[in-house]
């Protein structure tokens, strides 16, 4: 099986939700944001895989990118194609299906709990958050889990999406917290090493929390359209 993943260039690292993908047989293609041109055909993959980004969908100067990841994500949803975005990608996924996209007015980065109305599968946190904007969510989709600054993870037909960063690994955060995000850090009262030491304390359970959510995908959300032909 194949999964088409869709990050930015410089980002691709699928983390845990990848490593838990590969555990169930999928392997990775990529198609990075800044080139929709040289993407590979959505044809023969089995799964949309949508990471984050510093990008917001808003953004005039990437309105092209925008539209193009957009009829992605609506082409992909109608087939029936699973889908799995994460932060930018579930912000992309409301973006593209009827909901909305806009500044948060309560950033979030760091380690948070969420209020989780299926805590069978998605578990109240810890979860790594990094966005500053927020989605309402298209009318079709049903809320599974929220925070003070909006939904958390969503569900329709094949397409899931997750606000927070299940994938989230030790060396992503040491990537995360160098270069710009140090600034952004700073603005919100937060230091590199405050985040990586809570992310070193609390890895070890968001890891195991989101193979959870990637098996629940894969066997109850994703079954009927795998080992496809």
């Amino acid at each position: 099986m194949r999964a088409l993943v869709v990050a930015n260039s410089n980002d691709a690292d699928p983390g845990f939700v990848g490593e838990r993908f590969r555990h169930h047989g999928f392997a990775f293609s990529e198609a990075h944001r800044e080139y929709p041109a040289e993407w590979p055909e959505m044809a023969g993959h089995d799964l949309i895989l949508l990471l984050g980004s510093e990008w917001s969908v808003y953004w005039d100067h990437i309105s092209g990118e925008v539209a193009a990841e957009s009829a992605l994500v609506r082409a992909a949803h109608q087939a029936g194609i699973p889908i799995f975005g994460i932060c930018f990608g579930s912000q992309m996924v409301a973006h593209a299906l009827g909901g909305r996209v806009h500044r948060a007015t309560r950033p979030e980065v760091g380690w948070h709990q969420v209020e989780t109305t299926f805590p069978q599968v998605i578990a109240s946190g810890p979860w790594l958050q990094w966005h500053f904007d927020v989605f309402e969510k298209p009318a079709e989709f049903t809320q599974l889990a929220h925070s003070e600054s909006g939904p958390q993870a969503i569900v329709a037909g094949r397409t899931f999406a997750s606000q927070f960063h299940p994938e989230a690994t030790e060396s992503m955060l040491a990537r995360w917290t160098a270069g710009g995000g140090t600034d952004e850090l700073s603005r919100l009262g937060l230091t590199p090493e405050q985040v990586m030491t809570d992310t070193r304390a609390n890895v070890g359970v968001s890891r195991k929390n989101s193979d959870r959510i990637v098996d629940w995908f894969v066997e109850s959300v994703a079954s009927a359209t795998l080992g496809r032909d």
